[in-house]
């Protein structure tokens, strides 16, 4: 697959008319790509297991998108094989009293994966200048100087802020991918009507969601704005089709393995003394009755 199709270069301009929710590449048989994601979710394994065991890099996954645009299912189907004690995911939710106490970037800094692991941010420090901006009453609300609250280039320096967090972070070998989800406001209606007509599902569903389905032009131009202000070269965003969960499911499998190999992952090699320890452990071992 070509993945460079989801790319956004540092600084260019996003147009979503270009980036159909729909697409499928060359892939009409829903079958296909699962035996594709198979594969690549079997590899992610093998390359978590190196990157643990070298203990050098670590990768940090950041999922963006609307409601029911499928964060979830893509979490679970494509991190389906790697080593539960390897990987952490975080769901950010409103913020804590502690968590309003300090800046917008705390709780997320003081989750990124340690070397060696895998962590997962569903939903993260985007949130302040995708919801917030949204709705400028969460802003108002937020325990700072009110010079800040009113400067008219609030948005340009927290952009400013997370680029300057994320290039801290791949500054020390931390690999950053970050994916939106990119479903269409007809889909996310037929996912949402799902989750009412299901009893099983009704748990997912709240008035909240359908009213937030207003302010859609205003998130359009809110992700289009951060995305374009916060792709870089080393934590790009990718925009992913949302519409055909099976394809996102690949298409983020797909960029996830292609980044790991991209990296200089190797098992650790072992010294001459280490070679001969083991050498007489086996021994050892071997002659035990």
């Amino acid at each position: 697959m070509n993945i460079e199709r989801f790319l956004v270069s540092e600084g260019s301009k996003v147009d979503f008319k270009k980036h159909p929710t729909d697409f499928t590449g060359d892939y009409t048989d829903k079958k296909e790509a699962v035996k594709h994601l198979e594969k690549n979710v079997e590899r992610l394994a093998q390359l978590q297991d190196v990157m643990y065991a070298q203990d050098i890099y670590s990768l940090l996954i950041i999922f963006q998108a609307m409601d029911a645009a499928g964060k979830d299912g893509a979490i679970e189907h494509v991190m389906s094989g790697v080593n539960p004690q390897g990987c952490h995911v975080i769901s950010f939710k409103e913020p804590s009293n502690e968590e309003m106490d300090h800046d917008f970037l705390w709780r997320c800094a003081k989750n990124v994966p340690e070397k060696g692991k895998i962590g997962i941010f569903n939903r993260s420090h985007y949130e302040e200048v995708l919801i917030v901006r949204v709705h400028p009453q969460i802003l108002q609300g937020q325990r700072m100087p009110v010079e800040i609250k009113k400067d008219k280039n609030i948005w340009k320096n927290r952009y400013r802020q997370i680029k300057n967090f994320e290039n801290g972070l791949t500054d020390n070998g931390t690999l950053v991918i970050k994916f939106f989800l990119n479903v269409s406001k007809e889909e996310q209606k037929q996912r949402f009507l799902s989750r009412i007509e299901e009893t099983e599902k009704n748990w997912k569903f709240s008035m909240g969601d359908v009213k937030e389905r207003a302010h859609w032009p205003d998130y359009m131009k809110a992700y289009k704005e951060a995305i374009e202000e916060t792709s870089t070269k080393n934590a790009p965003w990718y925009i992913i089709p949302a519409d055909k969960k099976w394809f996102t499911r690949l298409a983020v499998a797909e960029i996830i393995v292609q980044e790991m190999e991209a990296l200089d992952l190797r098992y650790p090699t072992v010294s001459e003394e280490h070679k001969v320890e083991l050498l007489e452990a086996k021994k050892m071992l071997e002659s035990e009755k």
